[in-house]
């Protein structure tokens, strides 16, 4: 045999270079991890009402280099039941993206919406897994739509001006 088979089924094909956006996670990870059950092991008798369970969501990117970027995103979820803590649990997880030929404001798009739309799974399952572990049932978190968060968080748009100078 003269070709030598690709992963697509293709036999000898090079792969053909892209001067549109090129986007990889190429790793994630726990960056941080904690886990407290203060009352233990009182909040695991049977507990008389459903705590009532506050989630925070938060992402920050740091750029590691001109095309690779630490994406972080930050979960933490306190639990209560009649104004005494039940249980608390705080991740950071991350991932390490690389982002080619995209400009603002797909650039932004994929580090602040995509990335962590992408992980945010295997953070739930790492958030799951410790208050299951912890002794309580496991805490699913809804979806989160990362699009809405940036949007909430971004300054409003200024209305443009007639000259071309931008004050700051």
């Amino acid at each position: 045999m003269s070709g030598e088979t690709r992963g697509n089924g293709e036999a000898g094909a090079s792969p053909a270079a892209s001067d549109g956006p090129q986007f990889f996670i190429n790793f994630q990870y726990v960056k941080d991890l904690s886990f407290e059950n203060p009352r233990a092991p009182q909040s695991l008798l049977q507990q008389p009402v459903q705590p009532d369970v506050a989630i925070n969501v938060d992402v920050k990117a740091q750029n590691l280099n001109p095309e690779t970027y630490e994406v972080v995103l930050t979960i933490n979820a306190t639990a209560n039941a009649q104004e005494q803590p039940v249980f608390l649990v705080e991740l950071a997880y991350a991932a390490v993206v690389t982002v080619r030929n995209a400009a603002e404001p797909l650039l932004s798009s994929l580090i602040l919406v995509e990335t962590p739309r992408i992980i945010f799974p295997f953070a739930r399952a790492v958030i799951a897994n410790a208050t299951r572990d912890g002794g309580f049932p496991p805490l699913m978190i809804n979806p989160i739509d990362f699009a809405e968060l940036l949007r909430q968080h971004q300054p409003p748009e200024q209305p443009a001006a007639d000259d071309d100078s931008t004050a700051i």
